[in-house]
C-alpha cells in the first residue's frame, strides 16, 4: 500500500475506559464527545458494566492481555494525539494501562479515576486505588477526580471550597501533575471547580448551577471533552473552560429529556462540530 500519497490525519483521541451498556458514560459518553468536537475515537475496554440510568447490575472484568491487545492494535496503526483514561478496576489493569502508556510514549493523558458511579455504585477494587496513585499519578498530564473520589484518594471527606484546595494540593504531593478537582456535589447553587498545577498555578472556575435529573455521564463527558481539546492544539488550562463549556451546554439541552427511570445522559450531540483533517 502507498503512504506517501496521505498528507493529512484526523485528531485521534483513544478512550481507555468501561462500557456502559445504557449509553450514557463510559466509552459510549467518550466516542459521543470525541465526534461532537471534531475528534476520531477509539477504545479500549477495560470492563463491560451491566448498567442503565438506575444503577450498576454487573462488571465483567477484561482480561489484562486483551485490555493490552486493543491498545497496542490502536497505537501501532492509528497512533493518538490525546488519551482519556477512565474506569480501571483492579491492580494487574492499572499496570497495564501505565506499561501502555510508557511503551508508547503517549501524551495529552487525562486520566478520570472512575471510582464512584452517578447511582452511588463503587467501581473499583480497594487494591487498585493505591497502585493506581502510584503508577498513573505522574504519567497523566491531569487527572480529574470528583469529590467523593477524591475523598478517597485523600482519605477525608471535602466538604468546602477550603476542603477542595486542601485535596488538590494532597493530590499533587501524591505525584499528580495537576489535579482537576470537580466540586458539583457540593450544596449551593455555585458549581465550582478547581484546576492546580504543579508548579502553583491555580485556576477557581465558577457557573450556576444547571437544574437537571441528567447527570450521568458528566464525569466521563468532561475528562474526554479535555482530552479532544489537547488533542486539538489547545493548552491545559483552556482546555478544561471549554471542556466545562461543552458539558455545561450538554446538560442545558438534555435536561427537559426522559431517557430512562433514573439518571439520565446529557445531550451530547447538541451543537456537532465537523471533523476535519489537518497536515500530517
Amino acid at each position: 500500500m502507498t503512504t506517501g500519497i496521505y498528507k493529512f490525519e484526523y485528531p485521534r483521541v483513544l478512550s481507555i475506559a468501561g462500557s456502559d451498556s445504557g449509553g450514557g458514560a463510559g466509552i459510549q459518553a467518550d466516542l459521543k464527545t470525541f465526534s461532537a468536537l471534531g475528534c476520531y475515537g477509539m477504545t479500549a475496554i477495560t470492563a463491560l458494566t451491566a448498567q442503565n440510568t438506575c444503577g450498576v447490575r454487573a462488571i465483567h472484568a477484561v482480561p489484562p492481555q486483551m485490555l493490552r491487545d486493543q491498545i497496542d492494535a490502536v497505537m501501532e496503526d492509528i497512533g493518538a494525539d490525546a488519551v482519556k483514561i477512565g474506569m480501571l478496576h483492579s491492580p494487574e489493569i492499572v499496570q497495564t494501562v501505565a506499561q501502555a502508556i510508557d511503551r508508547h510514549a503517549m501524551q495529552h493523558v487525562v486520566f478520570d479515576p472512575v471510582m464512584v458511579a452517578t447511582s452511588g455504585a463503587v467501581l473499583i477494587d480497594d487494591a487498585a486505588i493505591e497502585v493506581l496513585v502510584r503508577e498513573l499519578f505522574g504519567r497523566a498530564a491531569v487527572i480529574t477526580p470528583n469529590l467523593d473520589e477524591a475523598a478517597l484518594l485523600v482519605g477525608y471527606p471535602l466538604g468546602s471550597k477550603q476542603d477542595m484546595e486542601r485535596a488538590a494540593l494532597d493530590l499533587l504531593a501524591k505525584g499528580a501533575r495537576a489535579v482537576l478537582l470537580k466540586g458539583g456535589h457540593l450544596p449551593g447553587h455555585t458549581v465550582m471547580d478547581l484546576l492546580l498545577s504543579a508548579g502553583g498555578e491555580k485556576l477557581w472556575m465558577e457557573a450556576p448551577r444547571i437544574d437537571s435529573p441528567n447527570t450521568h455521564g458528566t464525569g466521563c463527558t468532561l475528562s474526554s471533552a479535555i482530552a479532544a481539546y489537547l488533542a486539538l492544539g489547545a493548552s491545559l488550562p483552556d482546555a478544561v473552560q471549554q471542556a466545562r463549556n461543552f458539558v455545561r451546554e450538554a446538560l442545558q439541552a438534555g435536561a427537559q429529556v426522559r431517557t430512562g427511570k433514573g439518571s439520565g445522559p446529557l445531550n451530547h450531540g447538541y451543537a456537532p462540530i465537523a471533523m476535519r483533517a489537518r497536515k500530517s
